[in-house]
């Protein structure tokens, strides 16, 4: 007998981790409308209007902007394999898992790969950077911006002019951090930016906006393929063939560029989902909606600490969507979050690595970066840590909250 399964009904779940989170009634809206042809009028307009969308949440002039089909691991291999040919080297600053990441799949690339790294919950000042790029001389500097494993945001703002004056490209994935943090792609002189849905832009995991530079663009044409088969004379291949063929950043140019070179069948649902989380950050503004991340994620901070839990991490440099706060010692963090989700529907976050079951990540992000989305996770994480014997101060946190909103 076949097994047959109710419908999909998901339960109803507020998501206050590090992400995903709850997707944007209006994304998800988006997502459900009716599939086109992929060469369709409509289609390829839609393509070409995410492609503006894009340019200014990320603040660029690239023409290069646009998606790869995939999480946002998709975008990160994308650019890394289309750039770094084997036996080219790259240097990653790692402060946090998403550093080791990188490095993963830099190796897979077969980069020869150089890291430095400080403590987890700091960050690095430029001249440490500077200082291993003149000892390295690599072709690609790759960096993550917000590490959500340790919620610190590394500072970008003066690594461009760093990585120009050595003659370095210069990359960062800010898949946690574009939106919720200042990114100015351009002014900062970033060559290849790469992020996901999933986290402050609102919307589900599975579309990877990507932006590249110029001078990105010229060099990994230089590695330019067409595939058998839709071949013509008028293409010819250079370099050293790039190691995957549906990263490969060329032809999926080729593919959204105006020739609509045959690539692979664009994610119809998916591209509508990362119009949409566009659109409704630029109908905010992208200023404003980074500064409401930045109070709401402020008003959790301030609300967690009246509580009597302590803080994780340098928070000068803290992102602003997600903070970390050790857990109390005679606690059982694993319980906590079991009774948080499964009482009170809401979902908080361990971390990884030496960090794991240490820490509780709480992000304010996209569409649960509201007030009353802190609200509730204060009043229910409160509850819970009374009922599992933390002696804290009744009130003092949605208090301190709601005092900071005032």
């Amino acid at each position: 007998m076949p097994q047959i399964f109710d419908p999909i009904n998901p339960p109803d779940r507020l998501l206050m981790g590090p992400g995903p989170i709850n997707a944007d009634p209006r994304v998800l809206r988006a997502m459900s409308a009716q599939l086109v042809g992929q060469y369709d009028p409509a289609m390829t307009e839609y393509m070409n209007e995410t492609q503006v969308l894009y340019r200014q949440v990320f603040k660029t002039n690239n023409d290069a902007t646009f998606l790869i089909d995939g999480t946002s691991r998709a975008g990160i291999e994308a650019v890394l394999v289309s750039i770094l040919a084997p036996g080219d080297k790259v240097l990653i600053p790692v402060f946090g898992r998403f550093g080791y990441l990188l490095q993963e799949i830099c190796h897979r690339c077969g980069a020869e790969v150089h890291t430095i790294e400080v403590p987890w919950g700091e960050v690095f000042t430029p001249d440490q950077i500077e200082d291993a790029i003149k000892k390295v001389q690599p072709k690609l500097l790759a960096t993550v911006q917000g590490d959500t494993s340790t919620t610190m945001n590394q500072p970008l703002d003066e690594l461009g002019g760093i990585c120009e004056k050595y003659g370095v490209l210069f990359y960062t994935d800010a898949t946690a951090s574009v939106v919720g943090n200042t990114l100015d792609v351009d002014a900062w002189g970033i060559d290849a930016v790469s992020v996901g849905l999933q986290k402050c832009l609102g919307g589900p995991s599975g579309s990877a906006p990507i932006t590249l530079s110029d001078k990105f663009v010229t060099e990994i044409r230089k590695r330019q393929h067409v595939e058998a088969g839709i071949r013509t004379e008028q293409h010819h291949d250079r370099g050293q063939i790039i190691r995957s063929n549906y990263f490969d950043l060329p032809m999926v140019l080729d593919y959204w560029g105006p020739e609509r070179l045959n690539h692979h069948t664009e994610a119809a649902s998916m591209l509508y989902c990362s119009r949409e989380c566009a659109r409704i950050v630029l109908q905010e503004g992208v200023d404003e909606c980074i500064l409401r991340h930045k109070i709401n994620g402020d008003a959790m901070q301030q609300g967690l600490a009246a509580m009597g839990l302590k803080l994780y991490g340098d928070q000068t440099h803290k992102m602003n969507n997600v903070v970390a706060v050790w857990i109390p010692d005679g606690i059982d963090g694993e319980a906590v979050r079991a009774q948080m989700l499964l009482d009170y529907g809401i979902e908080i976050g361990t971390s990884f690595g030496p960090l794991k079951g240490r820490v509780w990540r709480i992000g304010t992000m996209g569409y649960n970066a509201r007030k009353d989305a802190v609200l509730k996770t204060l009043v229910s994480l409160e509850s819970v840590l009374r009922r599992n014997g933390f002696k804290l101060p009744m009130g003092d946190a949605i208090d301190t909250a709601m005092k900071f909103y005032e």
